[in-house]
């Protein structure tokens, strides 16, 4: 198949049945623009795993996939590759994967979804050679970071990474690339954006769905910021000056929370009336859950009189009452 004009080939459900030999691969005169590899099975691991993991690193392709397959190491390609697509999705890969790799540099889409990396740090020191990586996809694996003092060193290039479903809290804003646009935190244990974090400047779209927060972010750190996606958060009456401090905002994603339907929560629902449209899901996603009394009601439907909201009227009110 190699030495055809097949360009795009698969390969599906494949078991080991013999032992795995040392075996020089000719690489030349191929026209395979594309290799996909699916569901391999590995019945013995008495062998040299590089001997097969060579014949994948240094092929001169643009594409490559190999998913669900329970790899668990791939090596740095011998020489500059060609490689711009590679997608190792739902495999056993750890941190160490392309650690001081300077062969990856065509390289412009990584993915790296359900494997076994921990460290973040290692993560960026692994791109911090791929002068070309521009999307990087680490959801779903066992991320963490502490905020050590050694500075995190992602690729330049890089403006699209997904840290879905991961276990980050507050530090990982202290670890990540400065030039990012498009940035998924979803599904971590994020409380709070710290007002040290590092400044992204290019950021246009961050999504923080499914974490801890108590209150919507500041844009200090993103003031390019565009779109934002707080839904599913524990965000109980929402800072009613969101769009004065993050002008450039289009669009709002903050239903899915707990809301408390009380005096404070009136300015945020006034928010949504003079924002024209931007708050994304409004209003079936905008419903109380606290009082008790009014759960299930939508914001757009909760009202409270003036009297009941300002306690200086309420009190002049009880005392000329009592004057009667």
């Amino acid at each position: 198949v190699w030495h055809s004009s097949v360009e795009y080939f698969n390969i599906n459900r494949v078991t080991q049945l013999s032992d795995v030999e040392p075996y020089r691969f000719d690489y030349s005169g191929t026209s395979m623009k594309a290799l996909t590899v699916e569901k391999i099975a590995i019945t013995d691991l008495y062998f040299s795993q590089d001997d097969l993991y060579r014949i994948f690193a240094d092929m001169n392709i643009a594409n490559m996939t190999i998913a669900d397959s329970e790899m668990i190491h791939m090596l740095c390609p011998s020489s500059k590759s060609l490689f711009r697509y590679l997608n190792f999705f739902k495999n056993d890969l750890t941190d160490f994967l392309f650690q001081n790799c300077d062969t990856l540099l065509q390289l412009e889409t990584l993915i790296l979804q359900k494997n076994k990396f921990e460290s973040l740090l290692k993560v960026s020191f692994m791109t911090s050679s791929m002068k070309s990586l521009k999307y990087l996809d680490m959801s779903n694996n066992l991320l963490r970071h502490d905020g050590a003092d050694v500075q995190c060193q992602w690729a330049e290039s890089l403006t699209e990474l997904d840290l879905s479903s991961n276990q980050l809290a507050d530090a990982v804003f202290l670890c990540l690339p400065v030039n990012v646009r498009k940035l998924s935190l979803q599904n971590n244990q994020i409380s709070s954006v710290p007002e040290e974090m590092v400044e992204l400047k290019s950021l246009e779209e961050l999504n923080l769905a499914s974490n801890r927060l108590a209150d919507l972010p500041g844009c200090g750190g993103f003031r390019s910021l565009q779109f934002l996606n707080t839904e599913m958060n524990s965000v109980l009456t929402p800072t009613a000056d969101f769009f004065q401090s993050c002008p450039r905002v289009r669009e709002l994603q903050a239903g899915h929370n707990p809301f408390k339907c009380s005096c404070e929560l009136q300015a945020f629902v006034r928010l949504e009336r003079q924002s024209g449209g931007k708050l994304a899901g409004w209003p079936a996603a905008y419903v109380c859950e606290y009082p008790q009394g009014l759960r299930g009601t939508q914001l757009k439907d909760f009202h409270l009189s003036q009297l009941a909201c300002n306690t200086t009227l309420l009190l002049v009110t009880a005392l000329l009452l009592t004057l009667l």
